[in-house]
């Protein structure tokens, strides 16, 4: 029989998974147990299985989750018809890849145990899992990447190799992760000034 909204497993299931999020990014996915995240959640280890095959499948659930909202939310903000204001097309690929700066420190920085995970639980992916979570994060480091070939091809930027300048631009915004608190010396918003700042000028001719 078809599950009915707000069954049992509807409401276990997120509970499971949300308990693997802070369980692997506290301890690590290799010293996490399926037993610990069964306790974390309140339920038998072996109900677990009802819900996901193996530990792998659900750290490669929540990779996969974590990298299509991603995508998604970048889709949804950057339809430059909708918005980014009228001027010309060297305005307009300044106002994108200032979308995208902007949009990269508030996403990330909303989601710290996810942002963890993505990034150092890679190598314990399996070959086919990594390779599934690679080519979404091509896809989001492409969209990136556009913008930036399309400053070159107008000549609002100056860079050598457009690969190498996504790959620096997405590590320097990473960086925030690692030291801002809410709460502290700068507001968001001034954070997000300043990183926009050194973005344009590491890119602009």
């Amino acid at each position: 029989m078809a599950r009915t909204q707000g069954s049992h497993s509807d409401i276990t299931g997120p509970r499971i998974r949300a308990a693997a999020l802070k369980l692997f990014a506290q301890h690590g996915y290799a010293a996490v147990s399926m037993r610990q995240i069964a306790s974390e959640v309140g339920v038998q280890a072996g109900a677990l299985y009802n819900y996901t095959p193996d530990k792998q499948s659900l750290l490669f659930s929540l990779m996969e989750g974590h990298m299509t909202e991603l995508l998604q939310a970048w889709q949804d903000l950057r339809d430059p018809d909708q918005t980014v204001s009228a001027g010309s097309a060297e305005d307009h690929v300044l106002a994108r890849l200032e979308a995208f700066t902007r949009f990269h420190i508030r996403f990330h920085l909303e989601r710290p145990d996810a942002v963890f995970i993505a990034y150092m639980e890679l190598r314990n992916l399996s070959e086919d899992n990594f390779t599934a979570i690679e080519s979404l994060r091509r896809e989001y480091e492409n969209a990136l990447e556009t913008i930036l070939k399309d400053g070159v091809r107008l000549g609002v930027f100056h860079i050598p190799d457009t690969k190498i300048a996504t790959l620096a631009v997405i590590a320097m915004l990473n960086g925030v992760m690692t030291w801002y608190r809410s709460g502290g010396r700068l507001s968001l918003d001034e954070v997000e000034a300043i990183y926009w700042d050194m973005v344009q000028k590491s890119v602009r001719a």
